[in-house]
């Protein structure tokens, strides 16, 4: 009847516009890989959205878009470390096929910070924290892995640190 239309109407209306989470975004990829017959898409997205379950159970409730990008950067990371094996043991086919899944992990991600960027912050986090000499990495890195979670590998902040600490304390 048309106070049930109207119900609905205002249902839908009281939820608002929500920005689509990752967990959704990553639902409605699945369904476009399915529909576009794209292997390496479909089987990375079934991998993530198993983790992120797992992870989930874990939990006991539902992970929030910054947990969801911890699981992207982790598994970013594992196919990183997987490349390089496959490189030295000449598996150029396996290397393939690691680097096409990298590709579709990093869509998920936000925008990565350009190396300028990240040194800017980095040195606004070396001036924040006081540090002197390298002994202060640790702090730095604390913060910097707070504020730039998602948005730059670990392993280049890091080596950029280190750099920048090295060249702070000459």
């Amino acid at each position: 009847s048309a106070r049930r239309l109207r119900r609905g109407k205002r249902h839908q209306k009281d939820r608002g516009f929500k920005a689509m989470s990752l967990l959704d975004r990553l639902t409605e990829e699945l369904k476009e890989a399915l529909r576009a017959g794209n292997h390496t898409k479909l089987s990375v997205i079934r991998l993530l959205k198993s983790s992120i379950k797992n992870r989930e159970i874990e939990k006991m409730a539902p992970l929030t878009d910054e947990e969801v990008i911890a699981i992207i950067m982790t598994a970013l990371k594992q196919r990183r470390e997987s490349i390089e094996q496959f490189q030295k043991g000449g598996r150029e086919d396996l290397v393939q096929k690691e680097k096409s899944e990298l590709e579709v992990l990093q869509t998920f991600l936000p925008q990565q910070l350009s190396e300028e960027e990240l040194v800017g912050e980095i040195q606004a986090v070396i001036r924040e924290v006081g540090a002197s000499s390298p002994k202060d990495m640790g702090k730095v890195m604390k913060i910097l892995m707070i504020r730039l979670k998602g948005r730059a590998e670990g392993a280049k902040v890091s080596s950029l640190v280190k750099e920048l600490m090295e060249a702070h304390a000459h």
